[in-house]
């Protein structure tokens, strides 16, 4: 256990300035430093450095801590690499916990030894005469000379005791501990990694912990095409993510992370412009891999192949994130041009093709639904009822009781959609009213629920009563209510979510009472309904910056619906996030701690996430 007087004098010993100022650069003004904040994008500083209190802070995003902080937060180490990183530059010695853990450390520095110089030689042989082979690869992939380095290729040549005589220095032991070499019973001790194009795979601080390595004779069909280190002291392939050093500082200046199948992929994105990629090693990704994501960003985006193997990926990554879901923290998922990955992608089509795809990432349960949906016939009644039988199975997963809750709804009301498709019924004024228990069929309300009032004088007047000076206008709402006048026949399909949404705009309410009258619903209705109240039709003024695409003349009728209910969750999203913030920042204020503030950052992070994710959806059509 580190004390705190401990930490105390490292925080004393580094100058946080200095510290920044190595990515950041720094402005003197006055006694303090200022720059453009590195935890978002802005034009103007409102970022400072304050070497005599110790901290740093962002009057824009609300960034703030000491050089730990900075270190965890920016730099993406965990608590205690970032304390030996510091103690370190301060000539500090850190405590050992206890002599098991002091030679635990011992041992992995001496295994950090090993892979560092392993690495320098499959470097060196790369540019020798045996490295021919591997470099002509490396020419038919089309990578420069500056992504070659950058990586760190190298290459393992053949012979079974090469790498015994380069490392020569290091005991058989411990090559066979670090996983360069095989140890067989009855047999001599072997090199793991032979005629291979070779790849360092590093930790959260960059120092090598293994290795990976691509075959390049084609006469080894026995051969896997593709070999990594075995499980070691230093290495935990189910823990960890390839280049991950890298894209968790670029991943806190684009708000993303991506995750590709494998290390090529990774590079291809690295070399395209794309530098907050990751890639899991050998394996299907994990649970702890998730969790290590999520320490980044909220929404990382899976990539898989378009082929039946990448849907397959998709389902596995998607039900080993089902239980660990948790408010603001889940997947996106993009899927491939089938018979294609992102190198492929990215050579036939140029980085545009590829920031596409990642513009359009679905959601977890989007493409949950999907791939049950589709996943066997569904034309008996028996099929469909297997259907909601997987899909109640995948919610029983949910740990998170309110993330359950959302999401059996959700899936109950697409299965409903789906399996009793919606009948249109003639209204027919001078028909007898149908028990109220009965009505709407067609909308979302249920059997045993109230179904919502046509509009007469009577209703009309309690509805006016009832938001007469409430509610909330602005350019989201009306650009909403814009496109579910434009798109009437949608409005069954929100009219339940609205109707719970606190503060809305009163114009909801007032096309959402329609939805059961049992009449087709019509632009040309709805504008009269929204005269009888007393109430405005949304006018383009309202939402001028809006540019989505169901506002548009000639939007197809799919993708309307899909991006409208994108709008909607985000409209209905927004009065919880916002309420949330304001109570984190009022118990912040009363309360100063350090729970208070880190639980106001993340909801203050996760509120410029959703503006971002706003103003991307809202400016797509722009183009």
């Amino acid at each position: 256990m580190l004390s705190p007087q401990w930490l105390d004098q490292l925080r004393a010993r580094v100058s946080l300035s200095a510290l920044i100022g190595r990515s950041t650069r720094l402005t003197k003004a006055g006694r303090e430093y200022k720059a453009c904040c590195p935890f978002h994008n802005e034009k103007s500083p409102s970022f400072t450095v304050n070497d005599e209190k110790g901290f740093y802070h962002c009057f824009g995003c609300g960034a703030h801590g000491d050089a730990i902080r900075w270190m965890t937060d920016h730099q993406g180490l965990a608590f205690m690499d970032a304390v030996k990183e510091l103690a370190l530059e301060a000539g500090m010695d850190v405590p050992a916990p206890d002599p098991h853990a002091a030679q635990a450390a011992e041992k992995r520095d001496s295994l950090h030894d090993v892979m560092a110089s392993a690495q320098e030689w499959f470097v060196h042989t790369l540019s020798a005469p045996e490295g021919a082979a591997a470099r002509a690869y490396l020419a038919t992939r089309g990578f420069d000379a500056l992504t070659v380095q950058r990586f760190g290729f190298g290459y393992a040549p053949e012979g079974r005791q090469a790498m015994k005589a380069a490392l020569s220095q290091y005991p058989e032991p411990k090559l066979i501990e670090a996983g360069l070499r095989i140890e067989v019973e009855g047999r001599d001790p072997y090199d793991r990694f032979r005629g291979r194009l070779m790849l360092p795979i590093a930790d959260a601080r960059g120092r090598t912990i293994a290795f990976g390595g691509r075959i390049l004779a084609k006469d080894k069909t026995d051969a896997p095409k593709y070999l990594n280190s075995p499980d070691t002291p230093l290495f935990d392939k189910g823990r960890t993510l390839y280049n991950l050093h890298r894209a968790a500082p670029a991943a806190r200046q684009s708000g993303r992370m991506v995750v590709v199948e494998g290390y090529m992929d990774v590079i291809a994105l690295a070399a395209a412009g794309i530098a907050e990629a990751v890639a899991p090693l050998g394996t299907a990704l994990t649970e702890q891999q998730i969790e290590l994501l999520w320490r980044h960003v909220e929404m990382p985006i899976l990539c898989f192949d378009g082929d039946a193997a990448g849907q397959r990926a998709a389902m596995r990554a998607i039900t080993r994130a089902l239980p660990l879901l948790r408010p603001a923290h889940s997947l996106r998922i993009v899927r491939l041009p089938e018979g294609m990955d992102p190198d492929d992608l990215i050579k036939a089509k140029g980085s545009a093709a590829i920031e596409a795809l990642l513009s359009e990432a679905r959601g977890l349960l989007e493409v949950l639904w999907e791939a049950e949906r589709d996943l066997l016939p569904l034309d008996t009644p028996e099929a469909k009822a297997g259907l909601k039988a997987r899909l109640m199975a995948h919610v029983d997963t949910i740990a998170h009781p309110d993330i359950a809750s959302l999401y059996r709804r959700e899936l109950n009301e697409r299965y409903s959609q789906f399996a009793f498709p919606r009948r249109e019924d003639r209204w027919q004024p001078s028909a007898p009213r149908a028990p109220r228990q009965a009505q709407s069929r067609a909308g979302r309300w249920q059997p045993g629920r109230p179904a919502p009032e046509p509009s007469t004088p009577e209703s009309l007047d309690r509805l006016r009563k009832a938001t007469a000076g409430g509610g909330s206008r602005d350019a989201l709402s009306a650009a909403v209510l814009a496109g579910l006048m434009r798109w009437p026949e949608l409005i069954h399909r929100h009219g339940e979510a609205l109707s719970r949404t606190p503060g809305l705009d009163p114009r909801f309410m007032a096309i959402v009472q329609c939805c059961g009258a049992g009449a087709p619903l019509e632009t040309a209705t709805l504008t009269t309904i929204l005269s009888a109240n007393g109430l405005e039709p949304p006018s383009p003024s309202e939402y001028s910056d809006m540019r989505f695409g169901f506002l548009s003349a000639v939007a197809d009728p799919d993708q309307a619906a899909a991006e409208l209910g994108q709008a909607v969750e985000l409209l209905i999203e927004r009065p919880a996030l916002e309420a949330a913030l304001g109570r984190a920042t009022a118990r912040f204020e009363n309360e100063i701690s350090e729970d208070a503030f880190a639980e106001q950052q993340r909801l203050l992070k996760r509120k410029l996430e959703f503006d971002d994710r706003l103003r991307q959806m809202a400016t797509r059509q722009a183009s």
